[in-house]
């Protein structure tokens, strides 16, 4: 079977209502480019239809993995970044808050030689649609503050659920990851980092979606878990660091 050269991994919990349309534009976009593409829709523990609409919708480059209970969404998209096939593998949420339409952006970066390319909010040329409610985006900056002081200077937006890697640069971050809560994503690109892996922010149109599965308990918990990473890191659990990570990160050796 020949490789998709683009894994696009969904992690979905009770998206029934919300994951057809996103499907319908994914199928869209798909008959517009001319890579060959996988999608891995991963249901964590849904208690909904989210499985049935994803076996209806499926087919030819669709797949669904299933597991019970739900075990977060870290846990969900650790495991289809690790099951996707892929040559570059995105990460993206079951709402499209940003636009497939900006996967090129990240695309290039990747064919300059980054190993990570991270949809931002916060760097220049971002445009931000539909705002998160201002105390969403207060703790946000506070979570980013700290995110930057802790973990990974220099990276902005951490939190933007559009993320594409190369296949050797996901093998290595998400196989190292513990966490399953929302905080994955800094655990994720901080092993990248300190694997060597180059990460580069990219500019992105997004758009908050009212359905937001982030509640106030999760967030607060996103806040403990960057303590938690860095006494993983002190414990050596995600081994050693590359010598590239004090200047930054740098791409050693082929990124695919």
């Amino acid at each position: 079977m020949t490789r998709p050269q683009l894994s696009i991994v969904i992690p979905a919990y009770n998206e029934a209502r919300r994951l057809p349309e996103t499907l319908s534009h994914l199928n869209r976009w798909f008959r517009s480019t001319t890579l060959r593409t996988e999608v891995v829709i991963v249901d964590d523990g849904s208690t909904d239809g989210t499985a049935k609409v994803a076996r209806e919708a499926g087919g030819e480059g669709i797949s669904l993995l299933r597991h019970t209970p739900n075990r977060g969404k870290g846990y969900a998209v650790r495991r289809g970044m690790l099951a996707a096939r892929g040559e570059r593998r995105l990460m993206t949420d079951a709402d499209l808050s940003t636009p497939i339409e900006e996967l090129p952006r990240l695309m290039r970066e990747l064919d300059h030689g980054a190993a990570v390319a991270i949809g931002s909010r916060a760097v220049a040329g971002a445009r931000i649609e539909v705002h998160q409610p201002a105390y969403r985006e207060a703790m946000g900056r506070v979570f980013n503050r700290l995110v930057q002081l802790l973990l990974l200077p220099g990276l902005k937006d951490t939190q933007c659920g559009f993320k594409l890697f190369t296949a050797r640069a996901a093998a290595e971050a998400f196989g190292a990851c513990r966490l399953d809560g929302f905080s994955f994503d800094v655990e994720a690109l901080f092993v990248a980092r300190r694997r060597g892996r180059r990460i580069v922010e990219v500019p992105v149109v997004w758009r908050n979606d009212e359905a937001s599965r982030v509640s106030l308990g999760g967030g607060g918990a996103a806040f403990a878990d960057l303590f938690r990473i860095r006494f993983l890191a002190w414990r050596g659990v995600y081994g050693p660091a590359a010598a590239s990570e004090a200047a930054g990160g740098g791409e050693p050796g082929p990124s695919t």
